[in-house]
């Protein structure tokens, strides 16, 4: 009985072990992006009043440069908010008549 269970875990730990190993980035890619960060600007061994500032900034330097076969971050439009179109009397309160 203890054998059969061990074997069904075994079996559902697999497939989440495998999906996780996926997801995580290869040595090689890590030493590329750090690569880039140190030609965009970002010295490690300067930022420590300024920790997120510089390196944003070096991202967005990093990002800008990949061009458009990048994922991510933020794109380039307007956008607008405000409150309601008014139609009519707009002086009246909104329950009016109530």
């Amino acid at each position: 009985m203890k054998l059969a269970t061990i074997i069904i875990a075994a079996a559902l730990a697999i497939p989440a072990a495998s999906s996780f190993a996926q997801s995580q980035p290869t040595r090689a890619q890590v030493k590329a992006e750090l690569v880039q960060l140190r030609d965009a600007g970002y010295n490690p061994s300067m930022d420590r009043t300024t920790y997120p500032a510089q390196i944003e900034a070096a991202e967005a330097k990093v990002a800008a440069q990949s061009g458009p076969n990048s994922y991510g971050g933020v794109a380039d439009t307007a956008s607008a908010s405000g409150g309601p179109a008014r139609t009519g009397n707009s002086i009246a309160p909104v329950y009016f008549g109530h």
